[in-house]
């Protein structure tokens, strides 16, 4: 990510910490990531585009044993910094993953943050960026924009956001750019993003020495029964904005044919 597109988020800090309590994060996101996490006891970790921190103390709540926050946005990073002393949590916050960081991880997680490559060049970068902390068999977990997200700008809409494709007709294009529109509570902000196919992700990775790639829709907290599922979350279960990547730090040299598991229907 650049410098640029990272400084839209400076004045975003309690937008995205309230956005961790909308129902299709709460319910669907947070505990699908948790999924995805597993056990953190005792492990090492990155919330790579950490935003406000949320993440980052979840991390750190679940056990894990060192948590590094990074994001290029000061404002973001300040105020994850604030609330993290606030609520007495040991947290890291770097704006920079300096080389005594490489191989010092067990767990890299990026959430929303492969949508903000802009060229696949710079994706190939953030790729790489993000498996550099991992030690050796150390997982990346990432949410990407679906790969089939739902077009239409008001499907999202009773969830607080909407998705709109600059080019309406090809919402699908590598490196098409996206407006996000987040409008919920007492909150109206816009930022944008950009699309990359699950090709185009699972290539750079594997540039990156990624092995094991997998993808999976988000899926609601098991402890919601059928019957009380509102029907703006049950729209977002059909067809979520985002999806749960994951894969692993190759051993040793990369195999020439990295293994590539589809889970999305």
């Amino acid at each position: 990510m650049s410098k640029e597109s990272a400084n839209q988020f400076d004045q975003l800090g309690a937008l995205y910490e309230d956005l961790a309590t909308w129902p299709f994060r709460e319910h669907i996101e947070t505990p699908s990531v948790k999924h995805a996490l597993g056990s953190l006891a005792g492990l090492d970790v990155v919330d790579y585009g950490c935003g406000s921190g949320f993440y980052a103390r979840t991390m750190k709540a679940e056990g894990a044993r060192r948590v590094v926050g990074y994001d290029l946005a000061d404002g973001m990073l300040d105020y994850a910094r604030r609330v993290a002393e606030r609520d007495g949590v040991p947290i890291e916050f770097r704006s920079r993953l300096g080389p005594e960081c490489e191989g010092a991880f067990d767990v890299v997680l990026a959430v929303y943050v492969l949508p903000y490559a802009t060229t696949r060049a710079e994706l190939d970068q953030m790729c790489a960026e993000m498996m550099a902390p991992l030690r050796p068999g150390g997982r990346l977990i990432a949410l990407p924009i679906h790969a089939r997200f739902e077009p239409d700008p008001g499907y999202y809409a009773a969830c607080g956001f909407t998705l709109t494709p600059d080019d309406p007709q090809h919402p699908y294009e590598e490196g098409g750019r996206l407006r996000l529109d987040l409008r919920y509570r007492q909150y109206d902000a816009s930022v944008y993003a950009w699309y990359w196919s699950e090709d185009a992700i699972s290539a750079a990775l594997g540039k990156a020495g990624a092995t094991a790639i997998r993808w999976a829709n988000p899926a609601l907290d098991e402890r919601y029964g059928a019957a009380e599922v509102p029907q703006a979350l049950q729209a977002y279960v059909e067809k979520p904005h985002a999806s749960i990547l994951q894969c692993r730090k190759a051993q040793g040299p990369a195999p020439a044919d990295r293994l590539i598991v589809r889970a999305i229907c």
